[in-house]
């Protein structure tokens, strides 16, 4: 059973940087597709980036796209999120999530495992 554990959130003003890191125990996913997601406060959960495990394909939502980069290492079983030029519209626990299959997708419905999240908070 693979396991996934974020990393790297936490307290940041406007215009600052985060790295976040998913972690995955109990299992490879070097040939998966693993995603961002993110969920505010009373909103539905949101696509942020997604890396496909078959090919170097990534891809962004609308909202962070050229601020937000997806990466993976997979030799130490990671994805790394890095967010810049942060703006208090994303707050919000941040979660990753894997799928068995390779293919990228932006639906959370489709993953088979996901973390417990981890808050990110940007103050104005």
């Amino acid at each position: 059973q693979v396991q996934l554990v974020e990393s790297g959130g936490g307290l940041v003003q406007a215009g600052g940087s985060l790295q976040l890191s998913c972690t995955a125990s109990g299992g490879s996913f070097s040939s998966s597709a693993v995603a961002w997601f993110r969920q505010a406060p009373g909103k539905e959960r949101e696509f942020v980036a997604v890396t496909s495990g078959i090919t170097d394909n990534t891809a962004y939502g609308d909202s962070v796209h050229g601020r937000f980069a997806i990466s993976r290492d997979n030799a130490k079983n990671t994805v790394s999120l890095r967010m810049s030029n942060l703006t208090p519209a994303d707050t919000a626990v941040y979660f990753c999530a894997a799928r068995t299959a390779g293919v990228a997708n932006i639906d959370p419905k489709v993953y088979d495992y996901w973390g417990q999240g981890t808050q990110v908070t940007v103050s104005s």
